[in-house]
């Protein structure tokens, strides 16, 4: 199969974007690898029903979203760890001060509901238009905006974060609180 060279460049400059994505979503780099490369995997057998004009990087969103879901359901019929007891045990923690708060940042997102988490990533993480993060979770503007205003008030409260906080250099800490404020 032949690719045009601007669906490739198209595909290869979101592979950053799709991982930042997968990361968050998963909470294991291991796992996002493999969400990304299952995606990009699904977008090139699929790629005759993208639609030439539209986000490719959307797109692939959509793409690694939709398989990030059916493995949580998957999973829902395999072992439960509702409360992290067993992830806790098996976790090392890292020595550097800011990657303990990526890593306090990933468990408060895995407390939020998925539909506000992938709202407030696709948006303040990733940067997309509320309309492209609106069409990715096939809802309208208004509910990712409420979404992510949700999503952005629980993580400061599970957080603990005052406005006063100083939040250091962390840019998903803080594009997830402070970016986009206001729905």
């Amino acid at each position: 199969m032949l690719i045009e060279n601007s669906l490739k460049e198209q595909m290869l400059a979101a592979i950053p974007h799709l991982r930042a994505f997968a990361i968050s979503l998963s909470g294991s780099v291991d796992r996002a690898d493999d969400l990304v490369q299952s995606a990009l995997l699904k977008g090139l057998t699929h790629l005759d029903k993208f639609q030439p004009g539209t986000s490719m990087q959307a797109w692939l969103f959509t793409i690694l979203r939709n398989d990030f879901l059916t493995q949580i359901r998957r999973k829902k019929r395999e072992v439960e760890d509702p409360e992290g007891s067993w992830a806790e045990k098996v976790a090392v923690m890292p020595d550097q001060g800011s990657r303990l708060d990526f890593t306090d940042m990933l468990k408060a997102l895995g407390k939020l509901p998925i539909d506000q988490r992938e709202a407030l990533l696709l948006v303040s993480a990733e940067g997309l238009s509320y309309e492209d993060a609106a069409r990715i979770c096939g809802t309208n503007i208004g509910t990712i905006k409420s979404r992510i205003n949700r999503a952005r008030n629980r993580l400061a409260e599970l957080m603990k974060f005052d406005a006063d906080d100083d939040l250091g250099p962390d840019r998903l800490v803080k594009a997830a609180l402070f970016m986009h404020a206001s729905p």
